[in-house]
């Protein structure tokens, strides 16, 4: 099995313009393997055809609900994918493109590291298929660290304002991005989350909250109302802040028993100290043809306090930077203002989601993901679907239990990684254990005290 390395991968040339991506089906979202029996590969898509015809039928019945994920039904075992939730769900499927931001001396170059961040983080939907995981339980945490070799290449250089000052060198040392997430809520379903890099200065905060609505064909997936986007921080820029919100995508495919992510929406990236503003649209698929997920966008100047504008075509010429264009599976590239040629901002073709270096089982607690979903993880994994099943109705019944515990003894659920269940900026905070585990990933010690309250 091989993958790319960071270095060789992300792309830097000059003059080149988007390429059309081919249609393309890769099994796994980590990694892909060099040699495959035909008749495995026939077997794994009958299975998951058949999957999706059993999911498709629940999913029939949560025709008109306006909120499905607000509901959580349970699905059978068979259907679900063998990765605790807080596990699948990141946005550092490569995280070298995360720890170069804040590498450009230069405004405009340290957005352009924002938006080649922004567009790996959801390579496990361009590489891999979507899954069902778990469903998180309330107080269930993840914790992991990736190992990243400082070596993204500088986006502006010494083109940009004639000057090669406008780019701190990287020395292609190795540094560590620590992560944790914990489930927060569970009505409605919320987990909060935080990244550090003390070595470059930066870090990131959220909430994860998604809404999702059946259409009869597809899903439709927008951002819950706790979920106001990614807000990135630059400690080593005088604090800068960027937030980056989330776009409306559907999921598809069921029909035709292969699924995939399509997103036809706007969304932006904002900065107020630099006053650097993105607009990005994807461009609605056509019915007739393949899927095209092009994405157009522009960089600009624009009054933090008075931002008003929407669509590309709204911003005035005269406020313009650069203009992006390409295809978010395939290739994406920038055209300073003024300039007639473009560059590559990030070639995709290349890149497969980083490995994450997790705690051994062993040094997790009870309520940690892995820990806590293995018995169900291993019945999946040997297809014990009844026996998974089973284990996995027992953990929602003990939540629902606890859940009505807490309401007769009027006592309200405290996260313990985070001070808030969710908060009004969309941005959580650490609490002394939260900061406590993130300094301990830094120096892989993963001791932690058992959690003195669970949520299931």
């Amino acid at each position: 099995m091989t993958s790319p390395s960071s270095g060789d991968t992300l792309s830097n040339n000059r003059n080149a313009s988007p390429a059309p991506s081919p249609a393309t089906s890769v099994a796994s979202t980590a990694e892909t393997t060099t040699t495959s029996r035909p008749d495995a590969y026939v077997s794994e898509k009958a299975d998951d055809s058949s999957k999706l015809r059993t999911l498709l039928s629940i999913l029939r019945k949560f025709i008109g609900v306006s909120d499905i994920a607000s509901v959580r039904f349970s699905l059978p075992a068979q259907l679900l994918e063998p990765t605790p939730n807080l596990e699948y769900w990141n946005y550092l499927d490569r995280p070298e493109t995360f720890v170069a931001i804040g590498d450009s001396n230069d405004g405009l170059g340290r957005m352009l590291e924002v938006l080649r961040f922004w567009f790996t983080k959801d390579l496990k939907y361009v590489k891999g298929k979507p899954c069902k995981p778990y469903n998180s339980t309330l107080g269930e945490f993840f914790r992991c660290n990736w190992e990243v070799e400082d070596n993204a290449p500088p986006i502006l250089g010494e083109t940009h304002k004639g000057s090669a000052t406008h780019h701190v060198n990287t020395t292609n040392k190795q540094v560590r991005v620590s992560y944790i997430t914990e489930q927060t809520s569970h009505h409605p379903p919320v987990s909060a989350f935080f990244v550090d890099c003390p070595m470059k200065g930066i870090s990131a905060r959220g909430f994860d909250q998604l809404s999702a609505k059946f259409t009869g064909t597809s899903i439709r997936v927008t951002p819950g109302a706790h979920n106001l986007g990614i807000f990135i921080n630059l400690k080593n820029r005088d604090d800068e802040e960027y937030q980056l919100t989330h776009p409306i995508a559907h999921l598809g495919g069921m029909l035709r028993g292969s699924l995939s992510v399509t997103v036809a929406d706007s969304c932006f990236l904002t900065c107020p100290k630099t006053k650097i503003k993105v607009i990005l649209h994807y461009l609605e698929e056509s019915w007739l043809g393949k899927t095209q997920n092009k994405v157009n966008g522009v960089v600009y100047i624009y009054d933090p306090e008075n931002d008003n504008k929407t669509r590309i075509k709204d911003v005035p010429e005269k406020d313009v930077l650069a203009r992006l264009e390409g295809c978010w599976h395939d290739q994406i590239s920038y055209t300073l203002q003024g300039s007639k040629d473009s560059s590559v901002l990030l070639d995709l073709k290349p890149l497969f989601p980083t490995a994450k270096s997790i705690p051994p089982i062993d040094q997790q607690l009870p309520n940690e993901s892995q820990r806590f979903w293995a018995g169900v993880t291993s019945a999946i994994k040997s297809k014990q679907y009844p026996e998974a099943t089973k284990l996995k109705q027992e953990i929602e019944e003990r939540q629902r239990d606890k859940a009505a515990q807490r309401k007769e003894k009027k006592e309200e659920w405290k996260p313990r990684f985070f001070t808030d269940a969710v908060t009004a900026n969309g941005k959580p905070d650490l609490t002394v254990d939260g900061k406590r585990a993130l300094q301990g990933l830094q120096a892989e010690d993963y001791r932690l005290t058992d959690s003195e309250v669970t949520g299931a």
